[in-house]
């Protein structure tokens, strides 16, 4: 215990309370995300440290996922894609002129939401990180397979979904078949003018800053910098009217959406926007007062900011216990690690015990830093969302080009990675592919390549695949499970819609 305190100086909490600010301004500007601020500050971590760094990245997923709910509330605009039902009652609200106090019933919501799947997250991953080190080749692979596939069947198309993770895929698979996977040692999936640059394959966070940093710059600048929300009033209101006995009866409410937005994180690639519908369409099912949500009812709210807040700590758990990310911005949260040379997966708890407690700390401290910001000063940090784009966005752009060179000693490649990669990023966004399963298929194409060749080395037969243990077994199950279940929904919505047009 002293020597995970001998770790934790003022610098650590600094930077964990920098993190949450700077995450929550980039929340509360419309078309800004969470994923972004992680995406555009992860290089500043390799200077950082380990610890130091992990501090900042924690920091800016609370915070950006918090933040999300002030252009929700005040604009009925999604600061992200989490926030989406935080619009259904808290726009009413502000329109009402009770912004603030809606806002400040936001931000307890989700301090508790965010606590509860601290301590999820803290109880539940060594414990999957300790069975899952049994795990061989062949459980391994299925896991990787499982993830893809509950990615696919949670888009909006489930071949489309499919589609795009294969594209990430075969982008992870350019480069070097090493001989200790089981290759040849010669280039592959490349032009031969491309081997002096691609003999390794495109780096990660040059990948990541470019499809969640430079993509998103664009897709919100077609939209017109100049049609940004300078001199528009915001209504948000006076507190008055709040208190913590709003919550009083609704406590059921709030554990109930944050374990659902914590077992939604689990998931790999399902997203807030999962958590905070199905934690708002339960509230809506079991409600006795169900007939005012929608209207400005607070345990709208509750239910939308408590889960989407949950989903932080459960979307750690299969990162730090399997080395699949949950969400888009674990997925970026990923590349620190190899900055540091630490590779998570079922080992990381084990072999890196201090680092996990420093993280649990940052993660906790995060949310309070975050509750304090947004509870006391929410009138001051709402002014944000009236932030000029053209301002804005150079500034990013410039992080991000910065961050991309400097990320492996100016290597000027990784710029046009960089470009490659948000221009690759804007374009599958435009043609109706999706980001989440191709980022996760580009994060875990290589690992799953290895896996089904070691399996194959080790036994020299398809058959293994089915028959090596129950939990291969049982891992084949889930993943029929999840493909049953993104063809039912898909039917079940043709004929919604078919009986809408006949209508």
């Amino acid at each position: 215990m002293l020597d995970i305190l001998s770790l934790l100086d003022i610098t650590f909490f600094l930077l964990a309370a920098m993190g949450a600010l700077i995450g929550i301004i980039f929340g509360a500007i419309p078309g800004m995300t969470a994923t972004m601020a992680v995406a555009v500050c992860l290089p500043l971590t390799y200077a950082l440290g380990l610890h130091h760094g992990l501090a900042l990245l924690l920091g800016l997923y609370v915070g950006g996922i918090s933040g999300g709910m002030v252009p929700a509330v005040l604009l009925n605009i999604p600061g992200t894609p989490s926030s989406i039902t935080t619009t259904f009652d808290g726009y009413p609200m502000a329109q009402k002129g009770e912004g603030e106090r809606a806002l400040r019933v936001g931000v307890v919501a989700s301090v508790i939401g965010g606590l509860i799947s601290a301590a999820i997250l803290f109880l539940f991953a060594p414990l999957l990180a300790e069975f899952s080190i049994k795990f061989s080749y062949v459980e391994k692979f299925l896991i990787i397979l499982l993830a893809l596939t509950v990615i696919a069947s949670m888009s909006r198309n489930m071949l489309v979904g499919i589609f795009s993770g294969v594209l990430g895929i075969w982008l992870s698979l350019i480069g070097t078949y090493s001989v200790s996977d089981g290759g040849n040692g010669h280039t592959r999936l490349m032009f031969d003018f491309l081997e002096p640059y691609l003999f390794e394959g495109f780096s990660l966070l040059p990948v990541l800053i470019g499809i969640f940093g430079i993509a998103t710059i664009l897709l919100e600048a077609e939209k017109g910098v100049k049609s940004g929300l300078a001199g528009k009033e915001i209504n948000i209101g006076k507190g008055g009217g709040f208190s913590l006995g709003l919550f009083k009866g609704r406590l059921t409410n709030l554990v109930r959406s944050s374990f659902i937005g914590t077992f939604v994180g689990m998931l790999p690639g399902v997203g807030g926007s999962a958590a905070s519908v199905l934690a708002y369409t339960q509230e809506k099912n079991l409600s006795r007062d169900s007939s005012e949500m929608g209207k400005g009812a607070p345990q709208g709210l509750i239910a939308s900011e408590s889960a989407n807040n949950a989903l932080t700590g459960g979307a750690l758990i299969p990162l730090l216990s399997l080395g699949i990310p949950g969400d888009s911005t674990t997925a970026v949260l990923i590349g620190a690690f190899p900055l540091q040379g630490i590779q998570v997966g079922p080992l990381f708890i084990p072999e890196n015990a201090d680092t996990w407690y420093v993280m649990m700390t940052a993660l906790v401290f995060a949310n309070i830093v975050m509750f304090f910001l947004m509870f006391y000063a929410i009138k001051h940090i709402a002014k944000v969302v009236l932030v000029p784009k053209y301002i804005l966005y150079p500034v990013i752009v410039m992080m991000c080009v910065v961050g991309a060179y400097a990320i492996n000693y100016g290597i000027m490649f990784d710029v046009w990675t960089l470009l490659i990669f948000g221009v690759l990023g804007y374009l599958i966004q435009k043609v109706g592919l999706e980001v989440a399963p191709l980022i996760i298929g580009f994060i875990l194409g290589g690992q799953a390549e290895v896996y089904f060749v070691k399996s194959l080395e080790s036994f020299g037969t398809y058959s293994i695949f089915f028959t090596k243990s129950p939990i291969a077994v049982v891992l084949w199950l889930l993943i029929a499970a999840s493909v049953t279940f993104s063809v039912v929904m898909g039917l079940k919505s043709r004929a919604k819609s078919r009986q809408e047009m006949a209508q």
